[in-house]
C-alpha cells in the first residue's frame, strides 16, 4: 500500500503532457473552491480529476460484493466525496471534468476531447493549439 501514490501518478502525468501539448496553462494540483483538483486552469475555471477505475469505484455495485467490508466502504466514501466535491464546484460555477483511468489508457485522445469540449463551453476561454 505504500507504493500506491495519491499524486503524480501515471494516468495524470499523461493528462499534464496533453494539456502542455495542447497549449493550455494550468496548475498541478491546484485547489478549486477548497478542493484539490488533478490539473485546474483557473482562468476559465475549470477542473479535471483524473479518476482511478478501483478507487474511484468504476462499476462499483457490480463487483462491491467481493470485496472485504472495510475496502468497500472505502470506497463507498470515495465514491460520494466524488459526487460532492463535483456538485459544489458545479455551484460555484466551475466547469468539472472527471477521465477515468482505464478510459485514458484505452483512448487518450478521446480524453482529450473530453477536456477541449469542457473548455469550449467555459467563459473566458480563447482557443488553444489543437
Amino acid at each position: 500500500m505504500s507504493r500506491i501514490r495519491s499524486k503524480n501518478t501515471s494516468p495524470e502525468r499523461a493528462v499534464f503532457r496533453a494539456l502542455r501539448r495542447a497549449g493550455l496553462a494550468f496548475r498541478r494540483h491546484g485547489k478549486a473552491e477548497g478542493v484539490c483538483a488533478d490539473a485546474t486552469v483557473p482562468r476559465v475555471r475549470l477542473a479535471v480529476f483524473v479518476d482511478g477505475s478501483f478507487w474511484h469505484g468504476w462499476r462499483f455495485p457490480a463487483w462491491a460484493g467481493k470485496l472485504a467490508p472495510y475496502w468497500r466502504e472505502k470506497i463507498a466514501r470515495n465514491r460520494a466525496r466524488d459526487r460532492r466535491q463535483t456538485r459544489m464546484l458545479r455551484r460555484r460555477g466551475w466547469t468539472v471534468v472527471r477521465v477515468w483511468e482505464h478510459a485514458l489508457r484505452r483512448d487518450e485522445a478521446g480524453a482529450m476531447s473530453k477536456i477541449k469540449r469542457a473548455l469550449v463551453g467555459a467563459r473566458g476561454y480563447t482557443q488553444a493549439r489543437a
